[in-house]
């Protein structure tokens, strides 16, 4: 045998073995998924939420909620978010140096002044400019605040900093969140009592095509984009199976930096979101994490699976693919500034199971499939493949990752079946036919720009921007 045909052989085998562990992962995720759910509709059935929605003992929270350029919908956003079901609530808007209006409109809109407020700087921030609260009553849960521009994870620390409540609950100021939702992210920690809950996420939708009046979901549709059709399904997948799983064995990495809750004093003592990250969502459920573990301390980090918060796609190519290039580029800061964690006993699930898996089959992944293209030409070129295996093996991947997105939208018909029209489901299952050639090369060849831009040390987001919510929506 040739060296290049040794070579490739093991390739092959090695290639091989990857994807049939990928293959069982997925599995396993699934059926664990499936009763995770169970148990979450179960317990569910008998709570009564207008019982903490209306008590002086509910937790108290402090929504942070920081603003950029969000002059075109704030008045609106900040509406829906004062409008939410529960007593014991503060909502503090964060005005990140914004170079529009938004402050103006603020003042304008919740007669705002400013106020008096000595800011403990618990955690390094930018400078704080003013602290404003409103003369009118009605609007006395409102704090807004204005910072020099430092960022979105500058910005949350700075409403860490400011919040007076126990639990913070982060949002991206332009999510419309369903009105019980926080009566339903904070039921976990008031549940578990052998173990501290230090987090929680929830499922983040599509809102896309659906109709939104004063801040409020009116109909719920599929999106109409295909990217965004496609995004309603990787969503499904992604918080309905994937996150499910994973927060049953307790290995849960990642809450979306869309919603998510947290104990605001583990989150001081971690050391607050890291700025110099593009992924601080991730990066601070790692660290508080692995806070806790090294101070031995039993924790939870929980999962809500009902369908909480809607956020706006992106509908184009450049903004999808700018929005997966920074999510790869923060997976790769995450885990590198983690390292000490991959298979170390020391940090349990998280150190044994979370951090492999999203090391080989989420921060690699791109990069094993990008490669294997590669050789793959070189190969057909060199006429060294074999066909029939080839074809064959092919057929059999592309039909377990149709399976799954099936399953995924099985599951998400047996739990709380947002999309109630028959053709909604159609359509979401003939787009998944495309997943293969149209939308997953493209994630893929976002990622790598996301390595290319690790490797040139590019840090910053990318414009994102949105085309806002309705069909009379302003551009921002």
């Amino acid at each position: 045998m040739t060296i290049l045909t040794i070579a490739t052989t093991l390739l092959t085998i090695g290639i091989f073995i990857y994807a049939c562990t990928l293959l069982t992962s997925y599995m396993v995720i699934g059926i664990a998924s499936i009763g995770g759910s169970r148990e979450y509709m179960y317990k569910n059935e008998f709570t009564d939420f207008r019982l903490l929605a209306s008590s002086p003992h509910a937790p108290s929270v402090s929504i942070l909620a920081p603003a950029y350029n969000e002059g075109a919908t704030i008045i609106e956003n900040v509406r829906s978010l004062l409008s939410l079901y529960y007593s014991n609530l503060e909502v503090v808007v964060i005005n990140d140096g914004s170079k529009d209006d938004c402050l103006q409109k603020l003042i304008d809109g919740y007669d705002l002044e400013k106020i008096d407020f000595h800011v403990q700087y618990k955690i390094a921030t930018k400078e704080v400019r003013g602290v404003y609260r409103s003369r009118k009553a009605v609007y006395k849960r409102l704090v807004v605040v204005d910072k020099v521009n430092g960022g979105k994870a500058d910005a949350l620390n700075v409403g860490i900093n400011v919040s007076s409540n126990d639990y913070i609950v982060c949002i991206d100021v332009d999510c419309i969140l369903e009105q019980d939702s926080l009566l339903k992210m904070m039921k976990p920690f008031l549940e578990e009592t052998g173990k501290k809950v230090i987090a929680s996420g929830g499922v983040v939708r599509i809102a896309n095509s659906c109709e939104i009046k004063d801040g409020r979901l009116e109909k719920i549709r599929l999106p109409e984009n295909y990217w965004a059709r496609m995004q309603s399904l990787e969503y499904i997948r992604a918080f309905i199976i994937g996150r499910m799983a994973w927060a049953r064995i307790n290995g849960l990495l990642l809450i979306s930096g869309a919603f998510g809750a947290f104990d605001k004093q583990i989150a001081i003592e971690a050391g607050g979101y890291n700025h110099k990250t593009v992924g601080e969502d991730m990066e601070l459920v790692v660290r508080m994490r692995r806070y806790m573990e090294e101070q031995r301390r039993p924790y939870r980090v929980t999962y809500i699976p009902d369908p909480l918060c809607w956020t706006e796609a992106p509908e184009s190519t450049k903004i999808l693919g700018r929005q997966r290039n920074r999510w790869t580029r923060g997976t790769i800061e995450t885990l590198k500034m983690h390292s000490p964690l991959f298979l170390n006993p020391r940090y349990g699930v998280m150190g044994m199971l979370s951090y492999p898996f999203w090391f080989f089959f989420e921060m690699l992944a791109p990069l094993i499939e990008f490669f294997g293209m590669v050789v793959f030409t070189i190969l057909s070129i060199m006429g060294l493949i074999n066909w029939h295996a080839f074809l064959a093996l092919l057929a059999f991947i592309i039909s377990f990752g149709y399976l799954f997105s099936a399953f995924a939208a099985y599951m998400e018909v047996a739990t709380f079946n947002m999309y109630r029209r028959r053709t909604d489901m159609m359509k979401l299952l003939l787009t998944a036919l495309t997943e293969p050639f149209v939308f997953h090369p493209f994630v893929v060849w976002a990622a790598i720009k996301g390595y290319v831009d690790i490797i040139r040390k590019k840090n910053s987001w990318g414009e994102m921007t949105r085309q806002g919510f309705g069909p009379t929506a302003q551009k921002k």
